[in-house]
């Protein structure tokens, strides 16, 4: 397995640095100062490149960085991700410094979405956050639930690196579609200690998204019922998450 690097970048980006055996891999860079820095910081050269979207504040630094290390860029096959040399659909079992990783797609987000996984981690840029998911700029509810549908799959004990600190807004959220659910207070307290602290509250496990994540849980009683006060023109898991994901834009 990679050690596992956070690496902060524009006001709540959280950009992946994988290192394994004295190699370097890193998943949605942004911006390639940080990057640069934590390298040279570690004597290590970088290897490869993982995309997640194309939105710019996911590969804005790949161009720095394929000019001072050529390393191999890995992403959606059917969006413009810049320096791309193995674009892929979903499906696919790449290799990573030596690692296996499973690409899973995810799109709703943008169309073209993906997700990288190995056992226990999954990068999911922005499909999944902690307490919350992706606005839909390309992509349909029935598709973006399907998506979540396939992270939801993974083990449990899965940990969840997301690229965005959006937890403690997305709790308050959750709290406002499930009141009564005592495993988000207790969350929202850990959270709340944590980034008090100046730490992250990513990653999470899936087992916790599962138990406090309302967008994990669009069949659950009370979230159907804030679902159908809040717009669902059915209790059907694709209407109520539509519902409350329309709800999450204005919240």
């Amino acid at each position: 397995m990679f050690e596992i690097v956070l690496i902060p970048a524009f006001k709540d980006n959280y950009i992946w640095l994988l290192v394994r055996d004295g190699r370097a891999a890193v998943v949605d860079p942004g911006d390639a100062a940080p990057v640069i820095a934590e390298l040279a910081a570690r004597q290590l050269s970088l290897e490869t490149i993982l995309i997640t979207h194309h939105h710019a504040d996911h590969q804005g630094g790949v161009a720095d960085l394929v000019e001072r290390w050529q390393p191999r860029v890995f992403g959606p096959g059917d969006e413009s991700i810049t320096a791309c040399t193995d674009p892929l659909v979903g499906g696919e079992r790449i290799e990573v410094l030596g690692q296996s990783v499973d690409v899973l797609a995810v799109g709703g987000h943008t169309r073209g979405h993906i997700a990288y996984y190995v056992p226990g981690a999954v990068f999911c840029g922005d499909t999944l956050f902690g307490a919350g998911c992706g606005r839909l700029f390309e992509g349909t509810p029935a598709q973006m639930s399907a998506s979540l549908d396939r992270l939801a799959a993974l083990p449990d004990e899965t940990l969840v690196y997301c690229a965005h600190e959006y937890t403690e807004a997305n709790l308050r959220f959750a709290l406002a579609v499930e009141p009564d659910n005592a495993a988000l207070h207790e969350r929202v307290a850990r959270v709340a200690a944590l980034r008090a602290r100046g730490l992250s509250s990513v990653p999470s496990t899936l087992r916790e998204e599962k138990a406090t994540n309302p967008f994990l849980r669009c069949g659950e009683p009370a979230v159907i019922a804030a679902g159908m006060a809040h717009a669902a023109v059915d209790p059907g898991k694709v209407a109520i998450f539509a519902a409350i994901r329309g709800w999450r834009n204005s919240f």
